[in-house]
């Protein structure tokens, strides 16, 4: 490698942990479930975790369903003492000088009875995203490098409404009305989580983060609210990158207008979507990877999925358990792909007690890309 460049590994990790993974059944789900089992660094899952990403070594992670709450730069302090900066199983413990978390719209109150069964609940489907409680679901990047806080942008109160040709005008119900009435149309969010576009400072360069979990495309109706959803939710990094006559009408929570505006970036997260498969509208999904800026020409594969699906042609690429292509590393085609994985042991290799269920660690797969960036 010469020696004005560096090799960095950059990761995406569902790690479920979600206050679900946390309380009993039949337990109410509350805000503080993750927070509980963050202080002492003995809960066997998030051990897992911890390991799983010693193990890899990312230099910068992006971590879905870790949750968010009004004290998220402790949780995410805890997370990193006790059990990052911890050896797991006599592996090398790993730090995280930089993390950044912000609110989501997980289980943030519309107001309005947004899935129809008649009450306004407040949370679930009636929340600007589906969540037990304001922050579920939420997301968490720990970094080795530098991040700019002050040049971060965030669009978790962009509107729906105000991406030229959404698909929500489409959502109807079976007589053909609109699932969702003006006043709802007038106050949904796009973002299910947020979008985030965070700088990180890698030498002399800059690479943006580019974070997202947009919606499952399922646990909807005929209306196929949730699929439309995930689609444009997906479409926005589309039309971020894609220069400032489509991305003209973006404007983030600061009120600041228009698209991606540096040279690098790695799209990262849970993206609930794939080209090839699942209940997802594809066309989200392939136009992001198709798009002239990034690079999906070396797709993170593992043995491991091959056996875990064998009859599916598509299975080498699979990053979740339940066998789709989910979660994704994607640079800008600035950067120089060198390599590429997802963690997936096969049932025989010792390390399968590490992924054997989503009790053991999470549903997802780890999934990482080593790019090369010149200094």
């Amino acid at each position: 490698m010469s020696s004005n460049s560096q090799s960095i590994r950059i990761a995406t990790f569902n790690v479920s942990m979600d206050a679900t993974n946390y309380v009993a059944k039949g337990q109410t789900t509350t805000g503080d479930a993750l927070q509980s089992n963050l202080h002492d660094g003995k809960h066997t899952q998030i051990k897992n975790i911890a390991e799983i990403i010693q193990r890899i070594r990312p230099d910068i992670v992006l971590l879905n369903e870790f949750d968010y709450s009004n004290q998220s730069a402790t949780d995410a302090q805890n997370f990193i003492k006790h059990y990052l900066n911890v050896s797991q199983n006599n592996i090398k413990p790993i730090d995280y000088p930089y993390f950044y978390s912000a609110p989501v719209n997980t289980g943030v109150d519309s107001g309005l009875d947004l899935d129809k069964d008649g009450i306004a609940s407040g949370t679930k489907g009636d929340a600007f995203g589906f969540g037990f409680f304001p922050g579920h679901y939420g997301m968490l990047v720990l970094s080795k490098y530098p991040i700019q806080f002050d040049q971060i942008r965030t669009f978790q109160h962009f509107l729906w409404k105000d991406m030229p040709d959404n698909l929500m005008a489409t959502i109807k119900d079976v007589n053909g009305v609109p699932y969702y009435n003006q006043d709802a149309q007038q106050i949904l969010r796009l973002s299910s989580k947020s979008h985030w576009d965070i700088p990180i400072k890698v030498g002399d360069r800059r690479i943006h983060l580019l974070a997202s979990h947009p919606t499952p495309p399922v646990f909807d109706g005929p209306e196929n609210r949730n699929g439309k959803r995930n689609h444009d939710e997906i479409r926005f990094w589309t039309d971020y990158l894609s220069g400032s006559e489509l991305s003209a009408y973006i404007y983030d929570d600061n009120q600041k207008r228009g698209g991606f505006k540096g040279e690098h970036f790695v799209i990262a997260g849970d993206l609930n979507a794939s080209p090839v498969e699942g209940d997802g509208i594809k066309s989200g999904i392939k136009g992001l990877l198709e798009h002239s800026l990034v690079n999906d020409s070396i797709v993170p594969q593992s043995e491991a999925g091959s056996v875990h699906t064998p009859a599916n042609p598509y299975s080498a690429q699979h990053t979740a358990e339940w066998a789709m292509r989910a979660d994704y590393v994607l640079p800008s085609t600035s950067l120089n792909v060198k390599g590429s994985g997802v963690f997936w042991p096969k049932p025989d290799d010792p390390l399968f007690r590490l992924i054997k269920d989503r009790q053991s660690s999470s549903d997802h797969r780890l999934v990482w890309v080593d790019i090369t960036v010149t200094k």
